[in-house]
């Protein structure tokens, strides 16, 4: 008895080390209200199965900041259990053969039945999932403060509205004496905003042509210069404070009644959310105007860099945790965004992430779900670096209309 008794201190001392080294590092970059509310979601459910989460957020929307520092970690030999990441960036840190095969816990779960294959595309690497989708992000978005349309006169449908029509609504904004469009002058930020416009302007095809398969024509045409004249109108309805500036500073600006309206993805609505502001009776919420059927996506995706055998098991179970329908239901009504798995229901969501639901699988079904160039899932990132630096120059007033369309053309030869 007395040895079975000693046995089982031994193994129970034996097993509590190892318990209370179950421990995972995720790197992000979710700093602004409305993220760390929705990543504190993840947080607790880990928690409740033993595994400690040690957080490593590095500020900057845009993850260019995080990704600096994930490049010094795993030249040093000691990456993070998980990495935050977008699109190209996921498909070059394949390459480099440093991400977990994460195949075996993907089939047991049933990964590809539910993740759309637009998402898988940026999820595999040489057919293994690298990396575990938490959302998809749609871009082309525009964010009102109801009562400044009100008190600006502005009465018409918004998810009706042409593209002239928003212009005119924005004119109206600033005419009675508030900032039209918050905006945050970051070249990602822009980036994001070019998208919509460039939807709008030239509908899907041409996005695709221009934007993803970079068809020099398409690129070098009256459309793209077109797409630049529309920008340039916006840039005369921000303010002249707007560079440098966060984008959810900028959403603040709208949800205190500073602005009227906001161009940015559906990260924002954490922003109103937190704010404890509703949709409808506080803010609006519709897509980019003349993009109505089409949705430009990103996704925050965690990339699974390759860990020791004795953190294998704890990255398992973030894995796990993060494609859990009910925490993706859970996080995405936090974050704005909607789930990446097609068979979470919408019961949930507010009538914006319902929305953000419907559209999502209108545009699937038409092939109109189109990888966001703002956000690393239309082209690799040197490409899109060049296409950040065309499009900020010419928003700032260092190049016209001609020279942009001409520098976007040989930016994609590069």
């Amino acid at each position: 008895m007395k040895k079975h008794i000693l046995g089982l201190a031994i193994t129970a001392a034996c097993a509590l080390p190892a318990a209370a080294q179950q421990s995972v590092e995720v790197l992000h970059w979710w700093t602004a209200g409305g993220e760390a509310a929705a990543l504190n979601v993840l947080k607790g459910n880990l928690e409740k199965q033993g595994v400690k989460w040690n957080d490593m957020p590095v500020a900057g929307g845009g993850g260019e900041a995080a990704m600096t520092v994930v490049r010094a970690r795993v030249t040093a030999g000691n990456p993070p259990t998980a990495v935050q990441m977008m699109g190209f960036d996921l498909l070059d840190w394949g390459r480099q053969g440093v991400l977990s095969d994460l195949n075996e816990l993907a089939t047991k779960q049933g990964w590809d039945k539910v993740v759309p294959p637009a998402l898988q595309k940026f999820s595999k690497f040489n057919g293994k999932w690298i990396a575990v989708p938490v959302n998809i992000h749609s871009t082309n978005w525009v964010w009102a403060n109801k009562e400044v349309l009100a008190k600006a006169g502005v009465t018409s449908d918004p998810g009706h509205w042409t593209w002239d029509d928003f212009i005119a609504a924005a004119q109206q904004v600033q005419k009675a004496g508030f900032i039209a469009i918050a905006h945050g002058g970051q070249p990602w930020q822009e980036a994001t905003v070019f998208d919509g416009v460039a939807l709008s302007t030239g509908g899907a095809d041409y996005y695709r042509r221009a934007l993803i398969e970079l068809d020099g024509k398409a690129l070098n045409s009256p459309t793209t210069e077109k797409v630049f004249e529309r920008m340039a109108q916006l840039r005369k309805l921000v303010d002249k404070d707007f560079s440098g500036r966060d984008w959810n500073v900028a959403s603040g600006m709208v949800i205190s009644g500073k602005a009227g309206f906001q161009l940015m993805g559906d990260w924002a609505k954490g922003e109103f959310i937190t704010a404890k502001k509703l949709p409808g009776k506080d803010f609006l919420c519709f897509r980019t105007p003349g993009t109505q059927g089409s949705v430009t996506f990103n996704a925050d995706q965690f990339a699974m860099f390759k860990v020791g055998a004795d953190k294998v098991a704890a990255q398992s179970l973030l894995a796990s945790a993060i494609m859990e329908p009910a925490f993706q239901s859970t996080f995405n009504v936090v974050k704005g965004s909607v789930p990446a798995r097609t068979d979470v229901p919408d019961t949930a969501f507010d009538a914006c992430g319902k929305k953000g639901m419907k559209d999502l699988a209108e545009a699937s079904s038409k092939n109109q779900l189109l990888g966001s160039m703002g956000h690393g899932y239309a082209v690799p990132a040197s490409i899109k670096n060049a296409f950040y630096d065309v499009i900020t120059r010419h928003f700032n007033g260092q190049i016209d209309n001609k020279k942009a369309v001409a520098e976007m053309a040989a930016a994609a030869k590069d």
